[in-house]
C-alpha cells in the first residue's frame, strides 16, 4: 500500500504589482528597501503639491555602491511582482538615482546630495504616510 503524499506547500509568493495604485507601490518599494538597509525612508503623498507623481519615495545609502544598489534591488524585485519603472536615472551616477514608476517616484540619495535636493523641504506641506518598519516600529524613517 502506498502512503499518501503530502500536499505541495506553495511558497508565500507575494502578490503582483501590475494594477497596483500608487499607495499600494509605495509601500512595496518601502518593504524592499527597509530590508536592504535604507536610511531615514520617507514616503511623501504628493498629488496636491505636483502633477507628475502622487508619491515621492525618499531615502538615503550609506554609499555610492549602496545608492545604486538600493534603486537595482527596487527595479528588480518589483519587476518580479510585474511592475516595471517607466524610466531610472542615475544609474552611473553613485549620489542619487531616480526610479519612475509614474504613480510613484523613488529617490536615492547620498547623504551630501540628500541635503543639498532638500526634497521633504521641498515639498514640505505633504502628508507623509506612516509604514510599520521591519523591527515592527510604526514609522516613516528609520
Amino acid at each position: 500500500m502506498k502512503e499518501p503524499k503530502e500536499p505541495m506547500i506553495e511558497k508565500n509568493e507575494p502578490s503582483s504589482l501590475k494594477d497596483a495604485g500608487g499607495e499600494e507601490l509605495a509601500r512595496a518599494i518601502y518593504e524592499v528597501l527597509d530590508s536592504k538597509k535604507a536610511r531615514d525612508i520617507r514616503i511623501l503623498r504628493v498629488n496636491d503639491q505636483t502633477v507628475i507623481t502622487d508619491y515621492f519615495v525618499i531615502c538615503t545609502g550609506n554609499s555610492t555602491t549602496q545608492v545604486k544598489s538600493l534603486g537595482d534591488e527596487v527595479e528588480y524585485k518589483l519587476g518580479l511582482r510585474g511592475r516595471d519603472p517607466i524610466h531610472y536615472e542615475g544609474r552611473n551616477n553613485g549620489s542619487w538615482v531616480v526610479v519612475d514608476y509614474a504613480s510613484v517616484i523613488l529617490h536615492v540619495f547620498s547623504r551630501e546630495s540628500r541635503e543639498f535636493y532638500q526634497l521633504e523641504k521641498l515639498y514640505g506641506d505633504a502628508e507623509e504616510m506612516m509604514i510599520e518598519s521591519s523591527d515592527g516600529e510604526s514609522s516613516s524613517a528609520e
